[in-house]
């Protein structure tokens, strides 16, 4: 496909969509089953190709968080194949009836949920995120142009061939998956411009990448954007439960947009609760602010940029505020509109916690990790939108869809 030029490839994803829209979904769970068969079959293919990419990055000098996103084994292919099985296992929203009237001139009104077309993908070292993203993008009855990134490019080629081969075989449009192999900087950028051809572009990477989108995309876009997540400690929590959370958000998996990067707790537990938690987080180095910093030996300063920093990695922010009125404040100031979490039992406190905190997601006593569309029971997510228009939060499957107005008359005309 290397070969191929990018205005090609997009004239054969106009096509395939073309097809795909019309699809039932018996036959689109049937290619899903086949190709989640057939990325088990060559999990040996895609492990080597793998290798080969981390042995590439290492080379190059990339960080561990870099790394670990692009490692693949084969307990994560296993889960590519377990996310394309549960993905066809949803229902499917494409048909659906959203909303439905009758005006009083006679004419039945009906709002249908329909597939967008082409769902362009741009992504840094995440081979899963193809297999996620072509699932998500062939239940929806969506063709997906995917540009990974040359980290990848080896993993992605293997992945995206054997989910093309597998949708072939099911007697659906090879195209309904392409991936764009060419990884120059002057390709991304004249595929975020590839008006008439993608309906919706959703990019998943760093501070770079978005910037690139925004200064160069002409199709519309949807933004998977930082996660600079914060977990609140309130006065009237169960501080082994908190303990529990914050390390689970923190250090489960730090290299991902659902991690934990700030700590606040309220000042009548800090002095109980930060000594007890830092603890827990062996192997996190703590940047606390000056009444946290007491608590915390061994903590650095913390300054305005660590509290705005996404670390992706074992570090975390800390401080303490003297009521929720400071916690929410702090968020609204340094969050990123991901995930925000409360641990308290007070009613009143999360109530006020979920209505005034602004972010795609706030959660009551749990994890910020569980905001994933397979937690969430969406499926596979082709990424979390920090946005507000189209799709916010974890995008599944109707994030993929639009609607259109059906109206059924019988012979009215307007006067």
């Amino acid at each position: 496909m290397s070969t191929i030029s990018l205005p090609d490839l997009g004239r054969r994803a106009k096509a395939a969509a073309r097809v795909l829209a019309t699809l039932p979904s018996s036959a689109k769970d049937e290619a899903l089953a086949l190709a989640a068969d057939r990325l088990a079959d060559r999990c040996d293919e895609i492990l080597s190709a793998n290798a080969r990419d981390v042995a590439r990055s290492l080379e190059t000098g990339a960080s561990a968080t870099v790394v670990d996103r692009l490692r693949l084994s084969e307990a994560r292919v296993a889960a590519m194949a377990g996310g394309l099985r549960a993905v066809a296992a949803l229902p499917d929203p494409v048909g659906e009836v959203v909303e439905g009237y009758v005006r009083p001139n006679g004419l039945r009104v009906e709002r249908v949920r329909v597939p967008l077309g082409v769902v362009g993908i741009i992504y840094e070292n995440r081979p899963n995120v193809t297999a996620d993203a072509a699932a998500l993008c062939l239940k929806a009855g969506n063709a997906a142009l995917l540009r990974g990134s040359a980290g990848a490019l080896e993993s992605n080629r293997v992945i995206a061939s054997s989910l093309s081969q597998a949708i072939e075989k099911a007697g659906l449009p090879a195209d309904a998956v392409l991936l764009v192999e060419d990884t120059a900087h002057e390709t991304a950028v004249e595929f975020v411009r590839l008006r008439g051809v993608i309906d919706c572009l959703i990019p998943r990477g760093g501070p770079a990448l978005l910037s690139m989108i925004l200064e160069h995309a002409t199709v519309p876009y949807v933004l998977d954007g930082d996660g600079n997540c914060h977990v609140y400690v309130d006065a009237a929590a169960d501080l082994s439960m908190a303990e529990r959370i914050v390390v689970n958000a923190k250090m489960q998996r730090p290299s991902v947009c659902n991690a934990a990067e700030t700590l606040l707790v309220h000042k009548d537990v800090a002095g109980e609760f930060l000594p007890q938690v830092s603890r827990a987080l062996e192997g996190v180095v703590l940047a606390a602010d000056e009444r946290a910093r007491p608590l915390l030996p061994g903590a650095r300063p913390a300054t305005e940029v660590d509290f705005a920093t996404e670390f992706l990695a074992l570090e975390l922010a800390v401080g303490v505020v003297d009521h929720l009125d400071a916690a929410i404040a702090h968020i609204a100031r340094y969050g990123s509109g991901h995930s925000e979490a409360i641990v308290t039992s007070d009613l009143e406190a999360a109530t006020r916690f979920v209505r005034e905190v602004d972010a795609a997601a706030v959660l009551v006593n749990a994890s910020t990790r569980f905001v994933d569309g397979g937690e969430l029971g969406l499926g596979a997510e082709v990424g979390i939108s920090t946005q507000k228009l189209h799709a916010r939060g974890p995008m599944g499957l109707r994030a993929l869809t639009c609607v259109k107005y059906v109206v059924y008359g019988h012979g009215q005309i307007r006067s």
